[in-house]
């Protein structure tokens, strides 16, 4: 009886298991639109990681866009979903270093880049 209890606890965390890393595979949207040329889940490669993006933005409401990257000239504020969706979609430089966030927009469409921000933004819940 013991043994039948730990195998169901075991198959438990198990499933478990592979739910959470389900979660954190790359959607086919992100590898279809070019995203996975510059960003992974959990590590940096030419962008950061999109863990460390969803943690950065945890609970923040608003956001700072400008494609020169300045917080300061000429950048317009707006709610945080629609300034990475802008940010995304335009491009831009200063939030993660020199490199620069290359243009999206009109090679993705707004509603998937809509979709995969929400993605990003929900990796850190």
């Amino acid at each position: 009886m013991k043994s039948i209890i730990v195998s169901m606890i075991a198959a438990a965390g198990l499933m478990a298991a592979g739910s959470v890393l389900a979660t954190t595979e790359m959607p086919e949207l992100a590898k279809k639109s070019g995203c996975t040329a510059c960003h992974k889940i959990d590590t940096k490669l030419v962008g950061p990681a999109w863990m460390d993006v969803s943690k950065k933005y945890k609970g923040v409401k608003e956001y700072a866009f400008s494609p020169t990257g300045s917080a300061t000239a000429g950048a317009k504020k707006m709610s945080l979903e629609e300034g990475l969706i802008m940010k995304v979609s335009k491009g831009g430089t200063g939030n993660w270093g020199t490199v620069p966030m290359t243009a999206n927009s009109p090679k993705v469409k707004d509603e998937d880049i809509k979709t995969l921000v929400h993605f990003v933004l929900d990796l850190a819940k």
